[in-house]
C-alpha cells in the first residue's frame, strides 16, 4: 500500500498538472486531448501510447465530456478518487471562473454597445456549431445508413421537440444502428489499469440510474426548484453523445423552453464559452448564474456543474471494470454506431432551432457568421479569436445600425 505522504504527494501532481491545463487548454475536446498527450504520455510518462489511445475510445464512447472523463481517469490512475477529483476540479476551475464572472458581467451591458457585443456571441455560436455539425457529420456519418440515422433525428426533433423528442431520437438511433450498422469491427483492448473493483462499478451504475429516473419524480414530488435545477443539467450530461457542443441542444430543452433562462442569454453565454480555456460543459456554471428562479449566483452555479458533470463520471467508474467485455459485443458497437449519427441530427436540428433563427437576422449577421465558419473550418483559427472577432463585429452593426 502508497504510503499517505506518497499518496498526498501524487495529488498535488495531479492538481498542479491539471491546473496548468485548465488555464491554457484552448480548442475544444480534440484539442484538449492532444493537450493530455503531450503532458502525460511524452513528457510525464504516466502511461504509454497505446494505454491513452485505448482510454481515449472508451470515453469517447460513452456520454458525457470525454476530454474531462480521460482527465478524470487519469487522475484515477494516478491519484486514486482524490486524484480524480484533483483533475476535475483543476481543469474545470478556470473557465468556470472567468463565465461566473461573465454571467455578472453581462447584466451591464446594455445600450447599443453591449447589445451588439452580445449579439456578436450569438452570431459566432452559429458558426461554431455548424463547423461541429460539419465535422461531427464527416467522422460519425461517414455512409448513406448513418447519414439516413441523422436525417430521421432531425425529422424526430423537430416534430416533437424539447427534450423527449431528443431522447426519441438517441432511442431510435441507436435501435436502428443495431438494425443497419452492425458487421464492423471497432474492438480495443484497455491496457490501462484503474483502481476500480466491479463492486464499485456496479455502485456507479446503480447511482447513475436512480438520478436520472428518479430525480424528475423527486422534483415533482416535492416541488423542488433547486432538485428541477440539477435534474435538468443531469440529465442533459447523461445525453450527451458525440462531444460537447451536442449539450446545447439539451440544455436548450431543459432552460430555455420553461422560461428559465431567456434565449438571449442561453446563445451569448454558449458564445462567451468558446473563448475560454477548459471544457466547454462549464458553459453550465454560466447557466447556473443567470437561472431564474432561484436557486442561482453562485449556489446555482456549483449545482449546474455538479449535476452536468456527474452522470458522465459515474457512467464511466461503472464501465472501467467490464470495458473489454463490453467492446467485444457487436451489438454494442452498432447500437452506438447509430445513437451517435442520431446525436448529429440532434446538433444540426439545434443549429437552426434556437441557433440561427436567434442570431442571424440579416445579411451583415449571415456574412459575420460566414466569414467565423471560414476561418475556424479552413484557416484553422483559435477560438477564442474568432469570439473576439465576432463580438468586434456585432459591435460595429449595432453602431453603425447595420442590423
Amino acid at each position: 500500500m502508497m504510503p499517505e505522504s506518497n499518496k498526498a504527494q501524487r495529488v498535488w501532481e495531479v492538481f498542479k498538472a491539471f491546473l496548468g491545463l485548465g488555464l491554457t487548454s484552448f480548442g475544444g475536446p480534440i484539442a484538449h486531448l492532444g493537450y493530455f498527450r503531450t503532458e502525460f504520455v511524452a513528457r510525464r510518462k504516466w502511461l504509454d501510447e497505446k494505454s491513452y489511445a485505448d482510454l481515449v475510445a472508451m470515453c469517447q464512447f460513452l456520454p458525457g465530456p470525454a476530454s474531462s472523463q480521460v482527465g478524470f481517469a487519469l487522475g484515477l490512475m494516478r491519484g486514486g478518487p482524490l486524484g480524480a477529483a484533483a483533475a476535475w476540479t483543476a481543469f474545470t476551475l478556470p473557465s468556470a471562473l472567468i463565465l461566473i464572472l461573465f454571467a455578472y458581467g453581462a447584466s451591464f451591458m446594455e445600450g447599443p454597445a453591449g447589445a451588439g457585443v452580445i449579439h456578436g456571441l450569438k452570431v459566432v455560436a452559429v458558426a461554431i456549431v455548424a463547423h461541429a455539425v460539419w465535422g461531427m457529420a464527416k467522422n460519425l456519418c461517414p455512409d448513406r445508413e448513418r447519414a439516413t440515422i441523422a436525417l430521421g433525428a432531425v425529422l424526430i426533433v423537430l416534430l416533437a421537440g424539447g427534450a423527449l423528442g431528443q431522447i426519441s431520437a438517441i432511442i431510435v438511433g441507436a435501435l436502428a444502428g443495431l438494425w443497419i450498422c452492425s458487421g464492423q469491427s471497432d474492438y480495443c483492448v484497455s491496457r490501462a489499469h484503474f483502481p476500480v473493483s466491479r463492486l464499485a462499478g456496479f455502485i456507479a451504475a446503480g447511482i447513475f440510474a436512480i438520478l436520472l429516473f428518479g430525480l424528475p419524480l423527486l422534483a415533482i414530488a416535492t416541488s423542488s426548484q433547486g432538485l428541477a435545477l440539477f435534474e435538468s443539467f443531469f440529465r442533459a450530461g447523461a445525453l450527451v453523445f458525440g462531444g460537447g457542443h451536442v449539450v446545447l441542444p439539451l440544455l436548450e430543452a431543459g432552460l430555455v423552453q420553461p422560461g428559465w433562462v431567456t434565449p438571449d442569454e442561453f446563445l451569448a453565454g454558449y458564445g462567451a464559452a468558446q473563448a475560454v480555456p477548459g471544457p466547454l460543459f462549464t458553459f453550465a456554471a454560466y447557466l447556473g448564474v443567470v437561472v431564474e428562479p432561484s436557486p442561482n449566483g453562485i449556489l446555482g452555479a456549483i449545482i449546474a456543474l455538479i449535476g452536468i458533470f456527474a452522470p458522465g463520471f459515474l457512467l464511466l467508474v461503472a464501465v472501467l471494470p467490464f470495458w473489454n467485455t463490453f467492446c467485444r459485443s457487436e451489438g454494442a458497437q452498432a447500437l452506438m454506431r447509430g445513437a451517435n449519427a442520431a446525436v448529429v441530427g440532434i446538433l444540426g436540428a439545434a443549429l437552426y432551432q434556437p441557433v440561427w433563427t436567434s442570431a442571424i437576422l440579416g445579411s451583415y449577421e449571415f456574412a459575420l457568421a460566414l466569414t467565423c465558419f471560414v476561418l475556424l473550418e479552413k484557416w484553422k483559427t483559435p477560438s477564442w479569436a474568432v469570439v473576439i472577432l465576432a463580438g468586434v463585429g456585432g459591435l460595429i452593426i449595432s453602431l453603425y445600425g447595420l442590423a
